[in-house]
């Protein structure tokens, strides 16, 4: 929770957001689709595999940062358009962070115990989430056509803002590097932020305010599931290790709607199962991930951003979950059969 925490504020900066823009950007541009659809696709492929090296939670904040300023924030697009997005980035993040033993909370809980690493997650959940992700994401991209037809442009520099030096990004870099590599070290992580709330002040001409009341909310909300998702193991433990394969790998993509996927791979992991039944817990952990807001612990983070351009009600728990069913029924095959 403490790690989340502190990712997300990092990942939410001016410096960083702007950097994911020029990167997403320019990968838009040698796409052969037109303006807006190019850079949407281009967003909802490189920001949730960006998860794999800057964390899920990072690549959530960041993604759907983008998405609210380029996409959610224009009035000409349609509820079904809304949904549609929600549901692909929360399966794209869920599933993106897997090509790396460190970006995803349900892959965190394992990968120590289980001798997971980052060999061992790229060949064997890597590529297949890779290409889920892309096909996803095209799929939706043409059923959406009409909305993102147009030409499009990266948004002009807020003169009220100084523009981000390349030095003040490249420190931002370091501290995301600094906190990833002492993600298990909360003592040495959060004297790494202290140095980072620091390092804003002092450059806050260059800075936007940071995300600390999102950040500690979201923080709050994976500390919950920790701790109530280990009351839960009573019925889940017996529940996994009597399973089959197949059913497991069913029954972890349905379960993680309702237990949160990395509490679910942690009570995995204090059952002996074979190196096939540990595939297939957290291929579906992750792959069901989407489903809700409470299966994979970013998605509170998206929510957070965009939960304000679906009118007044928010975003329905129903519509969200019809809207993850497609992306996440492709992740489904791809584990299966790839």
């Amino acid at each position: 929770a403490a790690f989340v925490f502190v990712i997300m504020c990092m990942a939410g900066t001016r410096p960083i957001i702007v950097l994911a823009e020029k990167i997403i950007g320019m990968i838009a541009k040698v796409l052969p689709f037109p303006g807006k659809m190019a850079f949407y696709i281009s967003a909802l492929i490189v920001g949730p595999i960006l998860g794999s090296f800057i964390t899920e939670p990072a690549a959530m904040t960041v993604t759907a940062l983008i998405l609210l300023d380029y996409f959610f924030s224009d009035e000409k697009m349609s509820m079904k358009f809304k949904y549609a997005t929600i549901g692909l980035l929360f399966v794209n993040v869920s599933i993106g962070g897997t090509l790396s033993h460190f970006a995803a909370p349900p892959v965190l809980m394992v990968a120590g115990k289980w001798g997971w690493g980052l060999s061992h997650m790229l060949f064997n959940f890597g590529y297949k989430a890779a290409i889920s992700v892309v096909l996803g994401t095209l799929v939706i991209a043409f059923l959406n056509k009409k909305e993102l037809a147009g030409d499009f442009s990266l948004r002009p520099e807020n003169p009220e803002h100084m523009h981000p030096t390349w030095w003040i990004t490249l420190i931002h870099i370091i501290f995301l590097a600094l906190t990833v590599i002492t993600a298990h070290h909360m003592v040495v992580f959060l004297g790494v932020f202290l140095f980072f709330l620091g390092f804003t002040t002092v450059t806050q001409e260059y800075q936007d305010p940071v995300k600390l009341k999102e950040s500690l909310l979201v923080g709050f909300f994976l500390g919950g599931l920790v701790v109530l998702g280990s009351m839960q193991k009573w019925w889940l433990q017996p529940l996994l290790a009597s399973l089959d394969t197949l059913p497991l790998y069913l029954g972890s993509t349905a379960l993680t709607g309702i237990t949160d996927n990395a509490a679910l791979t942690y009570l995995g992991s204090l059952v002996e199962l074979s190196d096939e039944q540990k595939y297939y817990l957290v291929a579906g952990a992750v792959t069901g991930g989407g489903l809700t807001v409470i299966a994979n612990a970013p998605n509170p983070a998206g929510f957070g951003i965009l939960k304000g351009n679906f009118g007044e009600d928010g975003i329905s728990p129903l519509g969200l979950l019809k809207s993850a069913l497609f992306p996440t029924v492709l992740a489904l095959i791809m584990f299966r059969f790839l």
